[in-house]
């Protein structure tokens, strides 16, 4: 069938105000094994399945993973250098990096791991920026940009790269992180990263912010990069990195399906997505469905049934209307055109397929549909009397209930035509 893309017309690229692809390449920090694991809910994976987590990252072509807090202690000591030597050893594409606070005690940890490992090991170095952070922990402004140079200064001295980390980075003064950033810089950090730790920020805060901050890193030290870390505290972590992304930002972070503290970091898959049919990326996503499964299966983070993309109900549909319609579609031939019809995502793009379902809501046309997809006759006294089961029923009938009834059905049709002895 002919191209069939001029069926849609897109509001979302109409127009002056449509979504130009950034002029920078975008980068991903999966936060899922350290920032992830940090959610009250989460059940801390086997050493075996962050490893496996690690490489399905970088099969969907993540850049950085966040892969622990050395500081923490030896157990965690432990962990990082394992993933780090497994990156190491299976020539993995994912670049790691550990988180610490800005104190000699967390980096040295990085720094040993690193020597032993054979990698470098990007150090994430944290200290709190805002008012009400300042404030409460009774620190002046003076002794976090002393205690923050210190720190890059020592890290980068030992051959660590470091990504300068400002927690509450959307509730600080403007001329605080001004003077941060810019200390930050002087001592060698290669990265600073702006943080929605609280989730506070709105698209055109996350955007405004990012913008400061490019003009500093402009002015400072145009090589450096700049980060946008999010959290889901009002479900605006997505649209935030995307506005983060437009003010100038390098790289976005998030975790799989959003794990994290509280309410949790952006959804990195979710973000990936949006960015892919925004034609943003180029990545290969056809993983990241088992990305998702397996992340939450191992933290033992049921993913809802209506979770966008890769939750159950997805691409499912039991109501008459929208399964007609993508019937239809598939006999026109076209997967492109049945992935479409009632869906903004197409499953297809992500290894996934439309699927249509028996159940109260139904047409006929979904019945006659699972018995030519399950190899059963399409007789209409057959689709009738599980037509009228499905109507019956305040839920979706089971392909073991469906089985059942067309086999009983086909037994006594063969009862019946069968010659009398």
């Amino acid at each position: 069938m002919d191209n069939l893309e001029h069926l849609i017309y897109d509001w979302n690229i109409a127009g002056n105000d449509g979504e130009p692809k950034p002029v920078r390449t975008i980068e991903f920090d999966d936060e899922t094994l350290r920032d992830g694991l940090q959610s009250p809910s989460v059940t801390d994976p086997s050493i075996e399945e962050k490893i496996r987590i690690l490489h399905y990252m970088d099969a969907i072509g993540i850049n950085n993973a966040d892969i622990g807090l050395p500081g923490a202690g030896p157990h965690v000591q432990k962990t990082v250098e394992t993933l780090a030597r497994e990156i190491v050893n299976e020539k993995l594409s994912v670049a790691p990096s550990a988180a610490g606070r800005t104190h000699e005690n967390d980096i040295r940890p990085i720094i040993e791991i690193s020597q032993r490992a054979g990698i470098a090991i990007e150090a994430d170095l944290f200290i709190g920026s805002s008012p009400i952070r300042q404030f409460t922990e009774e620190w002046d402004l003076d002794w976090i940009i002393e205690q923050s140079t210190k720190a890059v200064r020592f890290a980068v001295s030992n051959g660590i790269p470091v990504m300068y980390v400002t927690e509450d980075t959307t509730r600080a003064k403007p001329e605080d992180i001004e003077k941060l950033y810019t200390a930050a810089i002087e001592a060698g950090a290669a990265r600073v990263c702006v943080a929605d730790t609280v989730g506070h920020a709105t698209p055109w805060g996350a955007r405004n912010l990012v913008k400061f901050v490019r003009k500093i890193v402009d002015r400072v030290n145009p090589n450096v990069k700049i980060d946008w870390h999010g959290h889901q505290d009002r479900g605006l972590g997505v649209i935030n990195s995307i506005a983060a992304i437009e003010g100038g930002a390098d790289r976005v972070h998030g975790s799989a399906a959003g794990i994290g503290e509280r309410v949790g970091n952006t959804p990195m898959d979710l973000l990936m997505v949006n960015l892919k049919l925004m034609g943003w990326i180029d990545n290969d996503l056809t993983s990241l469905r088992d990305y998702v499964r397996f992340v939450t299966t191992a933290t033992k983070v049921p993913l809802p049934d209506q979770y966008p993309v890769f939750g159950k109900d997805a691409f499912r549909t039991g109501t008459g209307v929208h399964a007609a319609a993508i019937i239809k579609a598939k006999r026109k031939g076209s997967e492109w055109l049945a992935d479409r019809v009632y869906s903004g995502v197409p499953a297809g793009m992500f290894g996934l397929q439309q699927i249509i379902e028996v159940g109260p809501m139904c047409g006929l046309s979904n019945v006659i549909f699972w018995l030519d997809a399950n190899g059963y006759p399409q007789e209409e006294a057959l689709a009738q009397e599980i037509f009228q089961l499905a109507k019956s029923t305040n839920r979706m009938l089971t392909d073991e209930e469906l089985h059942a009834r067309a086999r009983r059905w086909q037994e006594t049709q063969s009862t019946i035509l069968s010659p009398q002895t």
